[in-house]
């Protein structure tokens, strides 16, 4: 016989007189001396059943005995509720289900949280029993939606003509990113595998072989910092495609983006805006602008050059930047509010945060009113789009920084100031990178994306005159100032890809080392090629207006990057690390160090 013939989100009136048989968690119990109520939860929702004692006092009996979190059968009959005990709050509310056979298929212990209460427990707690966690109907929403959004991705490139392809996950270390996780070798004692921070090399290597089109929904790992949008595990949506211009992989994973969009209900432009890098910089200060509201930035380092405030000029005479933001209706902002905001830049590496509200008069007050009168005050007024009522904000020092602040401030002000909604969506391609940065403690060039990320064609002669003005044809998607995926069209000639390594300073041998296998493939005619990854927990947590990638993982790490659940990273036994020629010992002590730290270290046989 079936254990359950419906789940417990499925009843509606419809059902009404059908004998139907449910199986799940007790959410709660309501004993009222005389009918006992239930309310039985799966990851579908939760239905109400009644046991009555005139019905069968012994499954009432049983009934009474319940406890919450117990795992129960309940077969019954579907009737309407009452009128006026209808709960329109629930998919279930019209109906309930009159028990007549009750079986208790396993009995829980206290749990430590009820699922229900579970935003009143610490996160740390939640995550170290996640399987009472996942019972909440957000979590089973999280993850059945994740499902969703996975399968219809799946679905849209297969439609395209793309081939999902497995890539190995024990691979060799390519320290040219962020920090790898390594997995030592016990056949081949001194050397180390490294868990891929993306699969870059082998879908590249796919393009080689003619594979044309390919797509992997792929586990990912990067020994980086955390954050709340970022875990050291993580899930790609990986494409790959041949014969393609930028043009091409941004319209047809476009298309992906829209077929997700159209299964969330969340609205999405067709086509979707382009932004420059450069236009993100100078409008938004980030390369991830969120564009759901105004407040944009401006520039007014000319103007203050010939200023008297010497902040601004002194910033501006070494060539700095002055940039700031005008906040709409600013003007009843506190002393007490200003200092705070000012508080905030300097947190973040501002020397400091310069600020003047424009009186009922237009005139100026706050710290910068006296050094900009008459046609200053005018000509600032007019660049800053200031009127009667606002607050302008300003910031001086080197581009990076300004940018870095200013970008952070009208991320908070956006927000504080409620000048979006949580319905308000904004998307936008940003193109054009720079393809090189440099690195002043490496005294090196760095490339931005990869090394194997293509310059626009027209901008290669700069490699030997100016590499900090090369574009890149690279593009990344970005909702609302998050940024959901990025890629670019690789390198596929090996002089132009040699150039690239020489401008990185990366050496013949030392070339051959990392990337020896990719520059043999690219010598046996490699197509035009490129490609994309989005971050699939990243898409989740937006369509979902969650605010936690940890909220869309059925298993995350905390912050730390360690798993309370399971109690990961842990120690080994000898044994273990004797077969890995590995063995422990103790970090010396330093006058800055209070307890020694265990490091790794390898012996060759």
């Amino acid at each position: 016989m079936l254990l359950r013939t419906h789940t417990c989100g499925q009843l509606r009136a419809e059902n009404i007189g059908q004998i139907v048989q449910l199986c799940g968690w007790v959410k709660s119990y309501r004993d009222h001396g005389g009918v006992v109520f239930i309310d039985l939860r799966d990851r579908e929702g939760v239905t109400q059943v009644l046991f009555d004692p005139s019905d069968d006092p012994e499954m009432h009996k049983l009934a009474r005995a319940l406890r919450n979190e117990w795992v129960i059968s309940a077969a019954g009959k579907v009737r309407a509720r009452p009128a006026g005990m209808e709960n329109p709050k629930m998919p279930t509310g019209a109906i309930e289900i009159v028990g007549l056979r009750l079986t208790v298929l396993n009995k829980s212990d206290t749990v430590p949280f009820e699922p229900d209460t579970s935003e009143k427990v610490a996160e740390e707690t939640r995550l170290k029993y996640r399987y009472i966690d996942t019972r909440r109907s957000e979590m089973a929403t999280a993850l059945i939606m994740r499902h969703r959004i996975a399968k219809c991705v799946r679905d849209y490139y297969d439609q395209q003509g793309f081939l999902e392809i497995e890539t190995p996950f024990l691979t060799k270390s390519t320290p040219e990113g962020a920090r790898d996780f390594l997995v030592p070798s016990r056949l081949q004692l001194g050397t180390f595998y490294a868990l891929p921070q993306s699969p870059q090399l082998f879908k590249q290597l796919l393009m080689v072989g003619g594979m044309d089109k390919y797509m992997q929904i792929v586990r990912c790992f990067r020994d980086e910092d955390l954050r709340a949008d970022r875990q050291p595990e993580f899930t790609q949506i990986d494409v790959e495609m041949s014969f393609v211009t930028r043009e091409d992989v941004m319209r047809v994973n476009e298309g992906a983006m829209r077929a997700i969009c159209k299964l969330c209900g969340v609205p999405m432009p067709d086509p979707v805006p382009v932004v420059t890098y450069d236009q993100a910089m100078r409008d938004y200060g980030i390369d991830r602008p969120d564009m759901r509201f105004g407040m944009l930035l401006k520039d007014i380092t000319e103007l203050a050059k010939g200023s008297e405030f010497k902040v601004f000029s002194t910033v501006a005479a070494a060539g700095g930047i002055v940039k700031g933001l005008t906040v709409e209706g600013g003007a009843e902002f506190s002393r007490k509010q200003l200092d705070d905001l000012g508080a905030f830049c300097t947190s973040l590496g501002a020397k400091g945060m310069a600020w003047s509200k424009v009186d009922e008069k237009g005139e100026l007050n706050g710290p910068v009113a006296k050094f900009f009168t008459g046609e200053k005050l005018a000509a600032l007024k007019s660049a800053m789009g200031a009127k009667v009522g606002d607050c302008m904000v300003f910031i001086a020092d080197k581009p990076a920084m300004t940018h870095k602040v200013l970008a952070a401030l009208r991320s908070k002000l956006g927000a504080e100031r409620r000048l979006y909604t949580a319905d308000t969506w904004a998307w936008c391609w940003v193109i054009d990178f720079p393809l090189l940065e440099w690195d002043e403690q490496e005294k090196r060039w760095m490339a931005v994306h990869h090394p194997f990320t293509a310059p626009v064609a027209a901008d290669v002669p700069l490699l030997k005159t100016d590499p900090g003005k090369i574009r890149a044809q690279a593009y990344d998607l970005v909702l609302n100032g998050t940024e959901l995926g990025g890629g670019s069209i690789r390198i596929h000639d090996t002089n132009v890809q040699s150039q690239i390594f020489s401008a990185l300073a990366i050496g013949p041998e030392e070339a051959r080392v990392k990337f020896g296998f990719l520059l043999d493939a690219l010598r046996f005619g490699a197509p035009p090629h490129g490609g994309i990854a989005f971050g699939l927990d990243r898409i989740v947590m937006l369509m979902l207006k969650r605010s936690n990638l940890r909220e869309v993982i059925a298993f995350p790490k905390t912050a730390s990057g360690s798993c309370p659940l399971s109690d990961a990273p842990s120690a080994v036994d000898d044994k273990q690390l004797a077969e890995l020629d590995i063995r422990l010992v103790e970090k010396p002590q330093t006058p800055d160090v209070i307890h020694p730290h265990k490091v790794v270290e390898h012996h060759d046989r």
